[in-house]
């Protein structure tokens, strides 16, 4: 039973991987101007943070 949690575990590492690198991509290619566009940029970031911190939390609890 432990291979079923260490698989899901790493899908959910996977994904979050996926999702942080792209919104912190998404923030960087946002072409809004002015305090909505600084607004995107920040929740995409934010988002992309937030996954990276749950890749890493995962990946260390794989390890």
């Amino acid at each position: 039973m432990a291979d079923w949690t260490n698989a899901i575990m790493f899908g959910v590492a996977l994904i979050a991987f996926t999702l942080g690198l792209s919104s912190i991509i998404m923030g960087f290619i946002s072409a809004k101007a002015g305090a909505e566009g600084m607004q995107e940029k920040v929740e995409y970031g934010f988002f992309g943070v937030t996954g990276l911190v749950i890749f890493f939390l995962m990946s260390y609890a794989l390890a």
